[in-house]
Order: C-alpha cells, then sequence, then structure tokens
C-alpha cells in the first residue's frame, strides 16, 4: 500500500469561499454574453475583503475557461473564458487574493469537453475522444483518458495555471475518470508544484480507496452532506452518527472537503424543513474534521432549489451585486453567526483531522465530543420540540465551558444545562484546553 497523501501544509487551516463565476458576475445565463472587455472576472476581486470577514482564508472557483455555456463544456483550458475577461484579469484576481492572504482554488473539467473543443474537428485527433457523453448530454463529448497526449494536456494545463498562481485544482466528474489517469497526471503535476492541492469530486463508492488509488489530497464529502439535512428532517440523529463514524474512517487518511451547500444542490435554507436547522447544519460542518467551504450566499441565508431540468441550476447560482448586500434581520442574524463559527474554527485549526464520538445519541437529540488529540469540544443538538435537559456527570463529563449557542451566554461554566427545542451548544469539556 503506498503512503496516504495528505495535501501541503497550508490546507490545514484553510477554510474555503465557494463561488460559481459566471453565475456571481452574471454572465451565464444572460440574454447579451459580455465580452472580455467588461473585465467581469475583477468583480470577484469587489467580493474579496468580504471573505476575509467571514473568516475564509482561500476562494474556491467554479469554472473560468472559455467554454460555450454553463462553463463545464470547456473549449479552451488555457484560455480566460471571454465572458468573464482574460489574462490580465486574471492575474489580477491573483494579485489581489495575495494581498489579502486568500489562496485560489480552480475547477478543472478534464472528464469531459464541449463539443466547440478544437480538437474534436481534427481527423488526426480522433483517439482524443471515448466516443461517449457525459451523463447522457449530447453537448459534453468525454476525453479518451487511455490516450496519453490526454494525459500530457491536462498535465501542461494544471501545471500552466499553478505557474500563473493557481494554488490547487478541484476535479470535476472525477468519479468517472478513471483512477489510473489521475495516479499518472498528478504525480506529475505534483513534481512542478509541490505545495498545491487537489480534491477530487466523488458523489459514492468507497472514498477512501479511491483517494488512495487515484492519489488525490481530498475528496468531496457528498455522504455527509446527506447525512446531515436528511438526520436533521427526518429527526433521525442515527443517520447522522453513521456518516461520521464513516468520515472518522475517512480521516485516517485523508481530510475529505465538508460542505452543506455548493453551486450543484439546493440551498441548505431551502433544504432543511425547520428554519432553525440551518444553523444546527452550520454547527457540525465546523465543529467536525474536514476542510470546510462555505457556498457564496448560504452566509446571508439565500435560498434556491436546484431542479433536475435544463436551466435547473439557476437558481441556485444567482448574480451577485456589488457588495455589501444590504440584509433584514433574519440575513444579518445568519451572517453573523457564519462569522462567529468560522472564527471558532479558525481558533481551533486542531479540528483539520478531529473524530468525532457519540456522547447521547437519540432520533432528536445528539450529543458528540469532538477530539484531536488533548483538544475537545462538546457539541450538543437539540431536534425535539421540547427542552433538553442534559447532566454533564451522568455523560461523563464534570463540567464544560459554554463558547457558543442558540442563546445560552458563552463563557459560562456549567455541569447541567437546558437547551431549548431545536437549539444547540459547544462546550470545551473540563478535559479540553
Amino acid at each position: 500500500m503506498s503512503t496516504p497523501v495528505t495535501g501541503p501544509a497550508w490546507i490545514e487551516h484553510s477554510i474555503w469561499w465557494q463561488v460559481y463565476p459566471l453565475g456571481f458576475v452574471g454572465a451565464f445565463p444572460s440574454e447579451t454574453p459580455p465580452g472580455p472587455g467588461d473585465h467581469r472576472l475583477r468583480r470577484l476581486v469587489d467580493w474579496f475583503d468580504h471573505a476575509i470577514a467571514l473568516g475564509a482564508s482561500g476562494v474556491a472557483l467554479g469554472p473560468i475557461f472559455d467554454s460555450r455555456t454553463h462553463g463545464y463544456d470547456t473549449t479552451d483550458h488555457f484560455r480566460i473564458d471571454p465572458r468573464l475577461g482574460d489574462d490580465d484579469d486574471f492575474d489580477h484576481l491573483v494579485e489581489q487574493a495575495r494581498q489579502r492572504g486568500l489562496r485560489v482554488l480552480l475547477d478543472g473539467v478534464f472528464n469531459h469537453v464541449g463539443v466547440d473543443f478544437p480538437r474534436r474537428g481534427d481527423p488526426a485527433s480522433s483517439e482524443w475522444f471515448s466516443g461517449r457523453n457525459f451523463e447522457g448530454h449530447d453537448e459534453l463529448i468525454a476525453l479518451n483518458h487511455r490516450h496519453p497526449p490526454v494525459a500530457d494536456y491536462v498535465v501542461d494545463v494544471m501545471s500552466h495555471w499553478l505557474e500563473r498562481g493557481a494554488d490547487g485544482w478541484r476535479l470535476d466528474a472525477a468519479y468517472t475518470v478513471p483512477q489510473r489517469f489521475w495516479a499518472e497526471v498528478l504525480p506529475r503535476v505534483r513534481d512542478r508544484h509541490p505545495g498545491a492541492w487537489f480534491v477530487g469530486e466523488l458523489i459514492h463508492g468507497d472514498y477512501a480507496a479511491v483517494v488512495e488509488a487515484a492519489r488525490f489530497d481530498s475528496a468531496t464529502q457528498y455522504e455527509l452532506w446527506k447525512a446531515i439535512w436528511s438526520s436533521l428532517n427526518d429527526g433521525n440523529f442515527f443517520e447522522l452518527d453513521w456518516a461520521l463514524q464513516r468520515h472518522n474512517a475517512f480521516l485516517e487518511t485523508f481530510v475529505p472537503q465538508t460542505f452543506i451547500g455548493n453551486h450543484d444542490v439546493t440551498r441548505i435554507a431551502s433544504r432543511l424543513d425547520h428554519p432553525a436547522h440551518p444553523a444546527h447544519a452550520l454547527v457540525i460542518l465546523l465543529t467536525i474534521g474536514g476542510v470546510p467551504s462555505i457556498y457564496a450566499g448560504d452566509e446571508f441565508g439565500f435560498r434556491g432549489v436546484k431542479e433536475e431540468r435544463y436551466g435547473g441550476d439557476d437558481a441556485v447560482r444567482p448574480e451577485f451585486p456589488s457588495p455589501p448586500i444590504p440584509l433584514d434581520e433574519s440575513g444579518a442574524e445568519v451572517w453573523a453567526l457564519h462569522q462567529y463559527l468560522v472564527g471558532l474554527r479558525r481558533r481551533h485549526p486542531w479540528l483539520h483531522r478531529a473524530t468525532t464520538s457519540a456522547v447521547l445519541l437519540e432520533n432528536a437529540h445528539y450529543v458528540y465530543e469532538t477530539r484531536n488529540g488533548q483538544d475537545a469540544l462538546l457539541v450538543a443538538l437539540n431536534n425535539d420540540d421540547e427542552p433538553l435537559r442534559l447532566s454533564l456527570p451522568k455523560l461523563g463529563r464534570a463540567q464544560a465551558r459554554l463558547v457558543a449557542g442558540s442563546t445560552a451566554p458563552p463563557e459560562e461554566v456549567v455541569d447541567n444545562l437546558e437547551i431549548e427545542p431545536h437549539g444547540w451548544r459547544i462546550l470545551v469539556p473540563d478535559s479540553g484546553p
């Protein structure tokens, strides 16, 4: 068995703010697509101070390369999408990110290309394509990953943008690409850029085995994402605990990218049935092991439902105005909670590889300890319409210090506590720091 890939040291402190650029700047969908002279990529820079205020350490970008429509039908991986701008705009974005200490993650679509990909019309290049489309989409043509020039091309693309200042790659639809292809490509890129980070988009399957075989640093934790909202909606914390035990096993060999929202799923505020539960989901995200990401807009409580139809992603990929966004009382509360919990995460970087164990597990009540060595937090979630009364001594904890909660004052030392219906608490146990 090969040595597990764990990623560069900087990833241990990373919290991503994820953006879908084409939608964010109003370039797609658009009745009149903008041209490079609009320099719309620079609109993202206007939001970098917001990312800093959130507490993020990096910006994870969706597709920014030349394409016909939504960015995942790439035409030229070496060219910035003209609807976003040009190379100078990318250089400006990287420079401004660096000035603020922000990392930049790019989105690489290397499983398939769009029908306008130039090599498709070259008879001498027929071996570049597998003859299949991607998941039934005729406009997305699958690459032939057995063809050595395809591997060379992907190595060159990744290296080109890492040399231009990117810090890593999200590998779109990585689950459909042969693992041997990634295992050939990624070590070649790492040889040139040992500080880069690579996260594969995985939906299901044996994450740990795929990460090892493909030589990824990380993988998207869709299994845990589903368990978070499903357990809250169904009143079944046993599902969440089962997923967290699986998550613990993954953390033995790699650190997954964790999330409760992204550009491909219904927003968490729309997914959850109870208005108090997006807070529970955020608490879970930021108190467990992983590399967390916040999808732009979720920190304001944005809503949006993804639908399985043409244009069905548009509701979760809206255009953003210039900052700041005016917030009502509810939005301001969501923003403040994100700032506080992201800040808590930043103050406890040991959470990167922390594992969890159930202290109390019932359908509507879940108390778990998240721990890394001598460092620990105690998290209590009440998913019931009745208050939850806890005696810490009966749970094996003499006392604990409250650091956050839906209503509780922080810094109070308690040995018993009552959590209001659909409330939550975060505590430092007496054995913690």
